[in-house]
């Protein structure tokens, strides 16, 4: 590996990125105001590829028996950096518009949390991955702040991958922060954004680093990495707001990941009804208690410390394609690891189309979207994911919106599926 310090300030000055800037606290900021509720929706599929958001850039390798491409790192490394540099530009160009940004704010969305990767801030050169998203991320926070959205950067992968999905940019084992290099380099990335946080305003918070696996990195070596992100952020960008994933452990365990001293900082968990058998089994009923259930757990610990729900959707089938990982099916159909169904009718045809939803899976899914709203507000707020998908529809925050299902304005706490 050649991972060189210096190409992040060279990245950092390329994209025109001063070092020293600080802005005066606004009224917006995470962590100023406990009334201001986080209402939000993730821009994923954007900097960090994942096959079921878009599955257009992954269809080609489709019909393969055992494709070669199954993320970011293998997509670049299979098209040679020049062809992958080619489609990406265009992909970073459009996947995400002024119109889209808009819209959110026309559904009275306030908060958008953006996932980038290492690779886009500090990068290896001597791996596959490509370089050039920085002008464009700073074109979206151009467009927050001028429809006065707040942005959280999230470190979405870093070295040797968190947690081995595909999510972190490279599927697979899980290798952070096995060589000498990986902590600074997540460092170093936190860094640039924190630079990136001083120059725009729209920044309101900073993510350490998206769901580390617990069972692949030790609970004390990813606190120790939070305390060491928290340090180096707010050396560089104090008004700024630390946000930690609760690497998937229970709440029992969330308070030794963030301690109280650890000021100005957010819990974040995310909570899907769709990556267990058990949860799957659930009927409409359960899901809606699930949720609210949920909402009374993170209301309780937000006493403590302040929690938001990073990532949920209205998905209660895995059906979406590729959602399990790219050519790998899904438990509902018993496609995926087991030849068991979850499903009585053993198909995910047309379950992720909402033109096929009749009125009575319709009324479900707005009850069940109030009900994580309502449930998630308890604490300080929710980030719905993802705000578009190409096909998946109980994944898509604007298309469940302009169809009413999830109510616009979406206050949570005005609704009152669960018990108060």
């Amino acid at each position: 590996m050649h991972y060189r310090p210096l190409l992040a300030t060279l990245l950092v000055a390329a994209a025109g990125l001063p070092k020293g800037i600080v802005y005066a606290a606004t009224a917006n900021e995470f962590g100023r105001h406990s009334a201001d509720v986080v209402r939000g929706v993730n821009l994923g599929g954007l900097f960090v590829l994942e096959p079921w958001i878009t599955p257009s850039l992954f269809s080609e390798w489709e019909h393969l028996p055992q494709s070669p491409v199954v993320d970011e790192w293998s997509y670049c490394a299979v098209l040679g950096k020049p062809e992958c540099m080619r489609r990406l530009n265009n992909h970073w160009a459009t996947w995400v518009q002024e119109s889209d940004i808009s819209t959110l704010a026309s559904l009275n969305i306030n908060t958008l949390r953006i996932p980038i990767g290492y690779w886009a801030l500090a990068p290896d050169l001597s791996e596959p991955y490509i370089q050039g998203q920085i002008p464009y991320l700073r074109r979206i926070l151009d467009w927050a702040a001028a429809y006065s959205l707040r942005v959280i950067l999230d470190l979405h992968g870093v070295p040797g991958s968190q947690n081995g999905f595909d999510n972190s940019g490279r599927r697979g084992e899980i290798s952070w922060p096995k060589r000498p290099s990986d902590i600074r380099q997540s460092l170093d990335s936190l860094a640039v954004l924190a630079r990136l946080a001083n120059e725009h305003r729209s920044v309101a918070a900073i993510q350490a680093v998206n769901e580390p696996a617990n069972w692949g990195v030790s609970k004390g070596g990813i606190a120790q990495y939070y305390l060491q992100a928290y340090q180096v952020v707010k050396s560089i960008a104090p008004r700024i707001t630390l946000v930690f994933h609760d690497a998937f452990l229970p709440v029992s365990e969330w308070s030794e990941l963030v301690p109280s001293n650890m000021t100005g900082s957010y819990l974040d968990t995310h909570i899907y009804h769709v990556f267990t058998e058990e949860s799957l089994g659930l009927s409409n009923e359960l899901h809606l208690a699930k949720a609210c259930a949920d909402g009374e757990k993170l209301g309780r610990f937000n006493t403590q410390s302040p929690v938001i729900c990073g990532e949920f959707s209205l998905a209660t089938t895995d059906c979406a394609k590729w959602l399990n990982g790219f050519q790998r099916g899904s438990r509902w159909d018993g496609t995926y690891l087991t030849t068991r169904s979850i499903s009585p009718g053993g198909t995910c045809a047309g379950l992720e189309d909402m033109s096929n939803w009749g009125s009575e899976k319709r009324v479900f899914m707005r009850n069940f979207a109030m009900a994580q709203l309502q449930a998630y507000e308890k604490a300080n707020g929710w980030i719905f994911w993802n705000f578009k998908t190409e096909t998946a529809d109980s994944w898509n925050y604007i298309k469940l919106a302009q169809a009413g299902i999830i109510p616009n304005p979406p206050i949570g706490s005005a609704f009152g599926i669960c018990p108060t």
